[in-house]
């Protein structure tokens, strides 16, 4: 994949051995050590998962704001009271547009020899570290408007539910390459167990 994390593609270079580098300490700085793996090459989700969340998310806001709207307008009968709660849902919806833009960018999975690594958030930043032999079931979802965008949402499923992990936004061809991957890892670990 390429280096543009735009593109969907790798989010931070480095070397994919996943060991520390030669001065024995993981490339990066400060907090960012906390959620950059030691050498993991990171890979982002499809660019079309942002169209895709603030289409839906703008779909909500109307399907609530609306019937309110026209709810009040039968009630009350005066225009100003209509207009309040399409301006709410419109600026709740410029909110959350706000935090899918910037959150986008920190949606990624890096895949080692022993373990999926999965890094998601903006102000609560979140990384969990699968092994594979730990993992039970992986789930390819994708629904109606998913599929019309060609992409699909691959969830990770252990014994423990704080390991568990979710990665939308996935092309519908790399999520069935990963659930394929991950499986086939899984297996084999799981029967030493």
């Amino acid at each position: 994949m390429s280096s543009d994390p735009t593109a969907g593609g790798s989010m931070s270079g480095g070397p994919t051995s996943g060991g520390p580098t030669s001065a024995g300490r993981p490339s990066g700085s400060g907090a960012e050590l906390l959620f950059d793996g030691p050498g993991v090459a990171w890979h982002g989700i499809d660019r079309r998962w942002r169209t895709l969340s603030l289409l839906t998310t703008g779909l909500w806001a109307v399907v609530v704001a609306v019937p309110v709207a026209v709810l009040l307008q039968l009630v009350v009968g005066q225009r100003l009271y209509t207009a309040i709660p399409l301006v709410v849902a419109g600026a709740l919806w410029l909110w959350n547009a706000v935090l899918i833009l910037r959150r986008w960018p920190r949606w990624g999975y890096a895949e080692t020899a022993d373990e999926l690594w999965v890094r998601r958030g903006v102000m609560f930043r979140a990384l969990s570290v699968v092994p594979y032999g730990r993992l039970q079931v992986v789930d390819v979802n994708a629904g109606p408007i998913e599929r019309a965008f060609g992409l699909a949402t691959v969830t990770l499923v252990t014994a423990s539910a704080e390991t568990d992990a979710r990665i939308p936004g996935l092309p519908a061809a790399e999520a069935a390459r990963l659930r394929d991957v991950l499986t086939s890892h899984s297996d084999p670990r799981r029967s030493g167990l």
